[in-house]
């Protein structure tokens, strides 16, 4: 039977070795009178008890049972109401939230942790909270003070949860042409209609109301994404005092059948004239909507980490087990008819490559959480603007690259097992199917690459890749390690392919989207090695204090560099050879 139990040691390690988040914290003054070192650490303790045996041991039997529709309503799988209604009491959908409103205001780097355990331990359960939280952040940052006092606090309690109401059948990407219609109303109101599709958690019976934010148009609204507002539907009604009060005229129409996330609700949404409040100002919903697109964009990026890490620690610990032939070396368990497969190069190669792209993940997904900590509470004008230009650098990197690898980190985490990794009973054939969505919703990865190449590099001349990469050019001017010159040639690399489509781009239209998904994992790639240089150099540093682990970082990290590294030199090859070989078929020659 599968477990999980998230590493605290690899956790601490990143938090506070790494980055020093205590005193990133503390030259912030709203963050300094919440959280410490202490503070976090204890919160980071009560998180791995409560994914590792409330939700962890449900991750199967959860995936076996499914979510169930049954006359327009959704049962979740046996056991997910109690422990749901367990977890809430601890507060965890308010984490992060805004303490005015109930929150517990704790800071991204420390969310980002406790998320990538929540997805570890069970990627259905997790999401039915993730996209709560989301709802809740752009409700915060858009909505009238009437809505936040009456929507978030029994939103971050858990009571209540959120969804994100975009997709329609017709509308994925574009949403410039959805056809959900917003209606004013005399009591200032909005009538809404239409029909939205892959909406998760719209329907389910975990909480007592489900708040729905959903992308429509009013009558006279511009065509395209210009015409689009946002709007705060509740399944039920809320009186005046707060308590519930009529079913509102949302249903949930069926749900899909699914590859993985089965114990997630995937919905159908039919809004029959439902009583809406618009979020922010008219027509600029979508500008609203990416507040919390941009949240879900790294947390589904976080679900890859996450689902990475749950296939490692089985794949390690059955390799460490399972006994098939001896070692090219000659016999290691020389008391036992065969060596563990640990032994063997092809699976010591599977878990390195796990284990690097997974830890670098992690590394990366803190620095992100980082910006944003910087981007919502430093008082320094220049370091907040900064921060908010890395933010929207990194983040499409952060959904995609960490998808993709975490997509590639279970598949080596299957064939660790070999034949029992297709089996259902070991968990690894869940893990594939569960993190292969992750690089399709919230985004598509290759619209996340296209975002990062044109809107993010090209659009601004570089500008912000630069803020990036002379971050870490200082970085490596003050701290020494072996990699040091490889994280430069790295960097160059990056910077002399931006460059250079930056010139194709001005006469090929084609050059952004043909390179773009190469390049965001050039960027990545890139990214992880300035993550894997910071690692590094606090292995050396505190080496002498706990030589197993610090040696383990720095194997890994070796590893890294000599095996995972060059494959930046195919990516910049591939970028390089340009948009013409796209485009020499035909469509009819497909």
């Amino acid at each position: 039977m599968p477990s999980y139990n998230a590493d605290l040691r690899e956790a601490r390690f990143i938090l506070h070795d790494v980055f020093d988040a205590a005193s990133v914290w503390a030259r912030q003054p709203e963050l300094a009178e919440r959280i410490d070192a202490d503070t976090a650490n204890a919160i980071l303790e009560e998180a791995a008890k409560v994914t590792g045996t409330l939700i962890a041991p449900l991750n199967r039997s959860g995936d076996e049972e499914g979510a169930q529709w049954v006359n327009g309503e959704v049962r979740t799988p046996a056991g997910f109401k109690e422990a749901y209604a367990t977890y809430i009491e601890g507060g965890w959908v308010g984490l992060a939230g805004n303490p005015n409103y109930g929150g517990m205001g704790m800071p991204k780097m420390l969310a980002v942790a406790f998320e990538e355990m929540l997805y570890a331990a069970g990627s259905s359960f997790a999401l039915y909270s993730a996209l709560s939280s989301g709802a809740c952040l752009a409700i915060d940052a858009h909505a009238s003070e009437e809505l936040k006092n009456c929507y978030l606090p029994p939103m971050y309690e858990g009571r209540w949860a959120g969804s994100m109401c975009l997709t329609e059948p017709h509308a994925g990407t574009d949403l410039g042409i959805i056809r959900t219609k917003a209606e004013p109303q005399a009591d200032g109101s909005y009538a809404i209609s239409g029909t939205k599709i892959f909406i998760t958690g719209g329907e389910q019976d975990l909480t007592e109301n489900i708040i729905h934010l959903v992308l429509a148009k009013l009558p006279d609204a511009p065509a395209g994404p210009k015409g689009i507002s946002l709007f705060l539907v509740p399944k039920v009604l809320v009186n005046a005092d707060g308590s519930l009060g009529e079913k509102n005229a949302v249903s949930c129409g069926s749900i899909e059948h699914k590859m993985g996330i089965k114990a997630s609700a995937t919905c159908v949404m039919n809004f029959d004239g439902a009583t809406g409040y618009l979020i922010g100002e008219v027509n600029k919903g979508l500008a609203a909507m990416f507040t919390m697109m941009n949240y879900e964009r790294l947390s589904i990026g976080i679900q890859g980490i996450g689902c990475a890490e749950a296939s490692y620690q089985a794949a390690r610990d059955y390799a460490r087990e399972r006994l098939q032939s001896r070692a090219a070396t000659g016999p290691v368990a020389k008391e036992k008819a065969a060596d563990p497969i640990i032994v063997h190069a092809d699976v010591r190669r599977m878990l390195l490559t796990m284990k690097g792209m997974t830890e670098g993940g992690r590394a990366f997904a803190c620095y992100v959480g980082q910006q944003l900590d910087l981007a919502k509470y430093s008082v320094d004008p220049a370091e907040k603007k900064q921060a908010e230009a890395m933010v929207a650098l990194l983040t499409p990197v952060a959904k995609a690259f960490f998808t993709d690898s975490g997509f590639e980190s279970c598949v080596h985490g299957q064939q660790v097992f070999g034949g029992h990794g297709y089996i259902r009973e070991w968990g690894q054939e869940q893990l594939v199917r569960d993190v292969r969505i992750a690089q399709i919703y919230e985004g598509t990865n290759g619209i996340q690459a296209l975002d990062l190449l044109g809107r993010k590099v090209v659009a601004n001349g570089g500008e912000a890749l630069r803020l990036f990469t002379n971050e870490a050019r200082s970085f490596a001017a003050e701290n020494s390690t072996p990699y040091n010159a490889a994280l430069l040639d790295a960097l160059a690399r990056l910077e002399a392919v931006s460059d250079w489509l930056l010139n194709e781009a001005k006469a090929d239209p084609n050059a952004v989207g043909a390179a773009s998904v190469e390049y965001l994992h050039l960027f990545g790639y890139t990214a992880y090695a300035y993550m894997w240089v910071r690692m590094a150099a606090s292995a050396e540093r505190l080496r002498a204090n706990d030589e197993a682990f610090y040696a383990g970082k720095l194997a890994t990290a070796q590893f890294f560099f000599a095996r995972l590294l060059p494959r930046s030199l195919s990516l910049e090859a591939s970028i390089r050879a340009g948009s013409a070989a796209l485009y020499q078929l035909s469509a009819e020659g497909f």
